[in-house]
């Protein structure tokens, strides 16, 4: 198992998740302009980041830690297209779902109705409380 060999992985944050305050228009209900809260982003990681920030908290290296991430995609995808729900610890589950139009007769759903597929992505219990409790936030001055 993985754990055995990255025991010394530390998973700390420093920064607050800042965010911004923004107004919305519905249109469609004639409703008045509202006020939200979203998050910025302050960039992407990439899997090659992540194997390098990995591999110095741990025995591995940053290539082992690389074919690790490629071979977990590979597997996600394999098992997800087998139809069975994958389950990654703390992390959570992964399933696909089918995106199709209603209708009234069973015999008029096909392959070719499909629309498209969806990832679903269920945080684990132990995501669901750092969602809920552990993220600190900071708003962001207007420019």
């Amino acid at each position: 198992m993985m754990l055995k060999f990255c025991a010394r992985l530390i998973i700390t944050s420093i920064m607050a998740l800042r965010y911004k305050i923004t107004s919305r228009k519905d249109n469609i209900k004639g409703e008045e302009k509202k006020f939200i809260m979203q998050a910025i982003s302050t960039g992407t990681v990439d899997a090659e980041r992540i194997a390098l920030e990995i591999s110095r908290e741990c025995s591995l290296s940053e290539v082992d830690v690389q074919a690790v991430i490629m071979a977990l995609g590979q597997k996600l995808r394999f098992h997800l297209e087998e139809g069975e729900i994958v389950e990654l610890g703390d992390l959570g589950r992964f399933q696909l779902r089918i995106k199709s139009p209603t209708q009234n007769e069973a015999s008029a759903l096909h392959p070719s109705a499909i629309k498209a597929f969806r990832l679903n992505f269920q945080p684990s219990k132990k995501m669901k409380h750092w969602l809920k409790s552990e993220i600190s936030v900071r708003k962001v001055a207007k420019k």
